[in-house]
């Protein structure tokens, strides 16, 4: 497994990143082809930020913890991986994923918000733009899946949202996680 350890925000020690490394290396046990893992360290104030990502077999896992010890911040982060990576494993035991390539790609933007004052004094101009501003762009994958998959998907990524190619309707669906705990799951419909 190929570990990759970043700080940020604090100094470099080899003991961080031996401990880090070390405890990524264990997780190797519960996958089965080589994967690329990335650790990202930072310090935010007096908060110590463990962040994890992996990327096994086309699946991205990420773990993210804070603490006021970066050390319990690691371990804490690749405990949320393995409970992910078990989670991952009994489920793939019951149903086996599809193994297809991506369908196409969409690209997520995220935009600034638009100040109130500055829009008003941009409509007093006309030769200017009242548009918000592109801050981040990302691409991603649509892949051809299930629901369940979708959400096993968007767990193991812990992202809010999950965009799919359902595999009842070959459509682009979009799954969210709501504030109340529940999922949503839009749907299209070209009727």
């Amino acid at each position: 497994m190929q570990v990759s350890v970043t700080f940020r925000q604090m100094e470099a020690t080899p003991a961080l990143k031996d401990h880090a490394a070390d405890r990524v290396q264990k997780i190797s046990k519960y996958i089965t082809k080589p994967t690329d893992a990335h650790v990202v360290l930072s310090l935010e104030k007096y908060m110590h930020k463990a962040d994890i990502t992996l990327n096994t077999n086309g699946i991205m896992i990420r773990g993210a913890e804070k603490s006021e010890d970066m050390y319990a911040s690691i371990d804490r982060a690749i405990e949320k991986i393995e409970r992910q990576l078990k989670r991952y494993r009994e489920k793939l035991k019951r149903h086996k994923p599809r193994q297809s390539d991506a369908a196409y790609h969409v690209r997520h933007n995220i935009l600034e918000p638009v100040d109130e004052e500055i829009e008003n004094e941009q409509a007093e101009t006309p030769d200017s733009s009242n548009q918000p501003r592109v801050v981040k762009s990302e691409d991603i994958e649509v892949k051809v899946m299930s629901v369940d998959e979708a959400i096993m998907q968007m767990d193991l990524l812990d992202n809010g949202f999950y965009v799919f190619q359902s595999a009842k309707d070959g459509q682009v669906n979009v799954l969210y996680r709501r504030k109340d705990g529940h999922y949503g799951l839009i749907e299209a419909n070209n009727n």
